[in-house]
């Protein structure tokens, strides 16, 4: 996704635009060329995973009641003790949990945030992302 990302053919404002999936199913395909990944299911739930992961580590940093996280650049991991998060949220999940492109897909997925501009809380942020995501579905089915 950085990769793509980066030659910049299918970028919006804060993530792709509604072909990219095909797009990546084709990179993929050269660099795993058995692992028969296609757009829909397969990268569009991991991808939808990985969005929400995404938001909820970037709030947790960056938004309210922010204090007890921080952000291990070795490990590329949330540091922060057991604690019941934004009263539904139980951040042990995050504990263990390596996400090594965390800068990359930040700046990808979170320009509006980044920059203090329409501040989101975490469940505004995967309501969007399920938006986003019906519309990728709807567009790649009438192609």
């Amino acid at each position: 996704m950085v990769d793509l990302y980066n030659v910049g053919t299918y970028n919006a404002d804060t993530g792709f635009k509604a072909d990219y999936l095909n797009e990546l199913e084709k990179m993929l395909e050269k660099v795993l060329p058995h692992a028969m990944l296609k757009a829909k299911p397969n990268l569009e739930s991991r991808i939808r995973t990985l969005k929400r992961d995404l938001a909820i580590i970037y709030d947790m940093l960056s938004g309210k009641d922010n204090s007890g996280f921080g952000w291990d650049k070795h490990r590329q991991m949330v540091v922060a003790e057991y604690v019941v998060w934004n009263s539904y949220i139980i951040v042990s999940q995050f504990r263990h949990h390596n996400f090594p492109y965390y800068d990359q897909l930040t700046s990808i997925y979170t320009k509006d945030q980044a920059t203090g501009k329409d501040p989101q809380t975490t469940v505004d942020i995967v309501e969007e992302i399920d938006a986003d995501d019906a519309t990728t579905a709807n567009n790649l089915e009438e192609g």
